[in-house]
């Protein structure tokens, strides 16, 4: 992995380097979901939304076996959510099947403090009752910033950085040429 640096922002993962980290995250789900293991991807809107997404591609590429795809909005789950403003921007949850007695692959790009999480999980227990949730990570801050208890099943890539740094995702659905980076936070 080549690391592309500026005065700003560091280039952690290119378009190729984020297809491969996806493409060896869909093996190990196909490795430890084998046939006869009904499993859902569930994206954590947006950008968990959009690898779920890819994900589900891959996998169906892979095995032939194309899993079952939702969009969760975790909006009025976040333990934040009244501070975001007056007036937060709810998505849509949109899952076309029951969780039950499935295992739910949760999607999402970046995992940080684990507190998104917690709020996806407690959004699809409204839902109803998986066999089991895991959860599938582009990028692991590391557990030194965990807030919580929660460690990904499945990971493309862990970076360790500092309180004042932040790691940006962007992918081509939200218009954007796909790369990774860590880059100061915007002063509040």
């Amino acid at each position: 992995m080549k690391l592309v640096q500026s005065m700003e922002k560091t280039v952690i993962l290119q378009e190729q380097e984020i297809r491969e980290n996806l493409e060896r995250m869909a093996r190990e789900i196909l490795e430890h979901n084998p046939p006869g293991n009904p499993f859902a991807l569930v994206g954590i809107r947006t950008g968990g939304a959009f690898l779920a997404h890819r994900l589900q591609k891959i996998i169906g590429g892979m095995s032939g076996r194309t899993p079952e795809l939702g969009i969760l909005d975790i909006t009025l789950y976040r333990d934040d959510w009244t501070r975001i403003g007056p007036t937060p921007v709810v998505g849509k949850t949109e899952i076309p099947f029951s969780v039950d007695d499935k295992t739910i692959i949760l999607v999402d790009d970046v995992l940080f403090t684990g507190r998104t999480v917690r709020a996806a999980m407690d959004a699809l227990m409204d839902l109803g009752r998986p066999r089991k949730i895991e959860l599938a990570i582009l990028v692991d801050r590391g557990n030194g910033h965990r807030e919580l208890p929660i460690t990904a099943n499945y990971v493309g890539g862990m970076w360790k950085t500092e309180p004042q740094e932040t790691i940006n995702v962007y992918l081509q659905e939200g218009g954007h040429p796909d790369h990774v980076v860590i880059e100061p936070k915007e002063a509040a």
